[in-house]
């Protein structure tokens, strides 16, 4: 019975009971508490004891009730006092019953630690049940606000009527109707979110232009424009005559 997985094996069950210590004994003979009994003690199922009286629900001997008067742990059976059957010899015996088939009706509260069981499971209980309703209250409702009394308007004043009554005909200057009429100011633009900074792009080189060969016009005009200079005669130099010649013309 201390086995950390569930046994499927119909053997193995049978042997995890048959070897059980006390303690799992006891746990094993549980049986149901009746709606009205159950709703006054807050708790569902309690190990039977010698003294409860119970009501048997399924079996042949179905509604039939009384105190147990025995329990055998060694084999999960319980046997209640009137329950009986004569065998063939003459003598009468005690039937036995399993605590599953049978509701408690009445509690034995004589042991005090059975007694604190219950008393502590009913705490419990309590407290569960608090915590609940304190989760579906409902939020504390707000106060309704006050509605607002609308005075009459205050009668206008003399004065007042006579101003009216002038500005009635008048047509309104342009500056008067600013003045009058306020103009809701604008909503500012959203500043838009700085760009991530990009490479510098260079920029390309200035396209050079195809010369052209100048027309006939065109030369014409340049000529126009630059006049020709007016030719000068080239110096020529003078040819020497030799030294020997000199000499002979002298003479």
């Amino acid at each position: 019975m201390q086995a950390t997985k569930p046994v499927k094996d119909p053997r193995k069950q049978r042997k995890l009971l048959h070897n059980a210590p006390a303690h799992l004994r006891h746990k094993l003979m549980a049986a149901p508490l009746s709606p009205q009994l159950a709703a006054s003690k807050s708790v569902k199922t309690l190990p039977v004891r010698k003294g409860d009286t119970v009501r048997i629900m399924r079996g042949d001997n179905r509604g039939f009730e009384g105190k147990i008067s025995r329990v055998d742990l060694k084999n999960y059976k319980i046997y209640l006092e009137g329950l009986t059957r004569e065998k063939v010899d003459g003598t009468t015996i005690f039937l036995p019953i399993h605590p599953s088939k049978v509701m408690i009706k009445n509690l034995n509260l004589s042991d005090k630690w059975r007694k604190a069981i219950v008393d502590r499971k009913e705490a419990l209980h309590k407290a569960a049940a608090k915590a609940e309703k304190a989760m579906k209250k409902p939020l504390k409702k707000v106060k309704k606000a006050e509605k607002v009394v609308e005075k009459p308007p205050a009668k206008a004043t003399k004065v007042e009527k006579e101003a009216k009554k002038a500005t009635e005909g008048k047509p309104v200057k342009a500056k008067e109707k600013v003045a009058i009429e306020k103009k809701p100011a604008k909503a500012k633009p959203k500043a838009k979110p700085a760009k991530a900074p990009t490479k510098a792009r260079k920029k390309p080189a200035p396209k050079k232009k195809k010369e052209t060969a100048p027309t006939e016009k065109e030369k014409l005009t340049k000529k126009e424009k630059k006049p020709k200079a007016p030719k000068t005669a080239k110096k020529t130099r003078t040819k020497r005559k030799p030294a020997s010649k000199e000499k002979e013309g002298g003479t």
